[in-house]
């Protein structure tokens, strides 16, 4: 398992990009509330130890883990966030939903990320049992909500960098000579 000998709630602070002037929205399912309200527990802790004004944060609640994808992608239309954490646990059972639920999820996240200029951060446990989700929501694994949040912080900054770097390198580019003159006293 990628857990074992890993604590997901460790992490260099020292490592962290700036948050201070980031929002989050956070999607949070009500199915297995037990373990995802644990997750949220996480992410809120991470991004608050990570000088993220609570007011910076919103959550919204959605009834299940497939309802991540709907609730994620109104959050990126109708919030000024910089990233999404969607958080969700399903557990194996005795059908195939789990299979469904699970592929569903995971590609509704990839879509999204793929579409749209926030990044969306997966913080869905598909355990094979509760004892597992129990286990990486605060228990002897860590809380992989914790893990998200700084997975958000640093994708919120990879974010604004590379927004940065491109509008140098238009303005750059929109300076004509100026940008050949300055290339070539670099070359010299």
């Amino acid at each position: 398992m990628a857990t074992i000998n890993k604590n997901l709630s460790e992490y260099d602070k020292n490592a962290i990009p700036d948050a201070k002037n980031f929002r989050f929205g956070i999607v949070v399912s009500e199915w297995n509330d037990t373990i995802t309200e644990g997750l949220f527990k996480g992410a809120i802790t991470g991004l608050l130890d990570n000088e993220v004004p609570s007011e910076h944060i919103i959550r919204w609640n959605v009834p299940g883990s497939f309802e991540l994808i709907y609730g994620a992608k109104k959050m990126l239309q109708t919030q000024n966030v910089d990233a999404v954490i969607a958080i969700g646990c399903v557990i194996q059972g005795q059908t195939k939903h789990f299979d469904f639920v699970c592929e569903g999820v995971t590609q509704g996240i990839k879509d999204l990320n793929v579409q749209t200029d926030i990044p969306v951060i997966f913080c869905v446990l598909t355990d094979n049992t509760m004892q597992q989700s129990i286990d990486r929501s605060g228990g002897k694994h860590g809380n992989k909500g914790t893990e998200a949040a700084i997975a958000a912080i640093k994708m919120a900054y990879l974010r604004h960098q590379a927004s940065f770097s491109h509008q140098l390198n238009q303005q750059l580019l929109s300076t004509g000579p100026l940008q050949i003159e300055g290339l070539k006293m670099l070359e010299e």
